[in-house]
């Protein structure tokens, strides 16, 4: 029989029962039956949605530190064929999640156990991979009344080797938008295209036309990125569609640059309308704020871990990468991190296989961390 830490063990309970965002009930109810396993004399626990905020009370406290992480999954088909694989039929933890709650949860045991001086907020947030779970959360009546003074995150990263800690001061990851337009004309006969107003005609040009919006309206300085994942339009091969929809997403390092490229896009999509003859709408979707790393924390957590010889420090470029975190560190001083994890697919991928090792890693080394502030 396999021997395995036991945070191990619930990273694979939790990857089985991947849950889309603000539908973790499942999650929620694994989480909440293992707290009621620990001692509770230091123990807070409060219900938000489907998520949680679970206070660790400190010896002699004179602040409050945040440790956030999500647990929401994708809705993408697994095909790792791991003996512990998703249960969910197209649902999987493909952005490891699973990993971030196990590392949650084993620096949370240890500190009941072994408590610091300061309190210590866990944040067990849904719907990181939409909506946004975030921001309302931050807004929470519970969040308001136990306010981090710092608060701090991880997220996975397979590109990285196990024993790695990618970060950097500022910014880490992008402003980031969903982008869905709707178009509707007039279909009809595939014979009599002259009757119709094509919409499968005017999501090509479409397509086209959002490409050069980088190119020819950013500066090259800056940096943005649209991509479009997704097009549907029409019913069968010889009906010409009435209807189309585009659907992508849009990244930029800076916040005046999404500011022009969403003004860019309604230009052109206004230009399509008036071209096609077609109605037109545009949906922005879920929008993150970047993730921007506060100087003083993450200089400190740099230092710690420069000191440590079970770990590398790796002072990384910032990622097109987007995280909802970013609306707590908007309000809260403090950082996100990459935790190398080593796997040969990246995230969203359904072959994501992170190593198993980086759990421990990463709840000894944020421990040990916690207990120095």
């Amino acid at each position: 029989m396999e021997n395995i830490s036991p945070f191990i063990q619930i990273r694979r309970d939790l990857h089985q029962i991947p849950e889309l965002g603000f539908q973790e009930f499942q999650t929620q109810t694994y989480l909440l039956h293992y707290l009621e396993s620990l001692p509770q004399q230091r123990l807070q626990i409060k219900e938000w949605k489907t998520g949680l905020f679970v206070m660790v009370a400190g010896t002699n406290p004179n602040k409050i530190i945040g440790y956030r992480t999500d647990i929401d999954g994708l809705p993408i088909t697994e095909q790792t064929n791991l003996p512990f694989q998703s249960k969910h039929e197209g649902k999987m933890h493909a952005c490891g999640h699973d990993f971030h709650m196990s590392i949650a949860l084993g620096i949370l045991t240890h500190l009941v156990h072994h408590p610091v001086k300061d309190d210590v907020l866990f944040i067990f947030q849904p719907a990181e991979e939409g909506p946004g779970g975030a921001l309302p959360m931050l807004q929470s009546p519970i969040m308001q009344e136990w306010k981090p003074d710092m608060i701090m995150a991880l997220h996975i990263a397979p590109e990285y080797p196990v024993g790695t800690i990618a970060i950097k001061e500022g910014l880490l990851f992008a402003n980031t938008s969903e982008l869905f337009i709707d178009l509707k004309g007039k279909g009809g006969h595939a014979a009599y295209p002259h009757q119709t107003k094509d919409m499968v005609v005017a999501a090509s040009y479409l397509v086209t036309q959002l490409q050069s919006i980088i190119s020819r309206n950013v500066d090259p300085l800056d940096s943005a990125v649209i991509t479009i994942g997704k097009i549907t339009g029409g019913t069968v091969q010889n009906i010409i569609a009435e209807t189309s929809r585009v659907e992508g997403t849009i990244r930029t390092l800076s916040v005046e640059a999404m500011q022009k490229v969403k003004h860019r896009i309604e230009a052109v999509v206004s230009g399509i309308g008036a071209s096609f003859e077609c109605e037109t709408s545009i949906d922005y979707g879920s929008m993150y704020h970047q993730v921007y790393n506060h100087e003083e924390p993450t200089r400190d957590f740099i230092k710690f871990l420069k000191n440590r010889e079970d770990v590398h420090v790796f002072i990384c470029k910032e990622a097109m990468t987007g995280e909802d975190f970013g609306y707590m560190l908007k309000e809260i001083p403090g950082f996100m991190f990459w935790l190398g994890v080593d796997s040969p697919y990246g995230l969203h991928h359904a072959m994501l296989t992170p190593d198993e090792k980086a759990i421990d890693l990463a709840i000894k080394t944020v421990s040990e961390y916690l207990s120095i502030l």
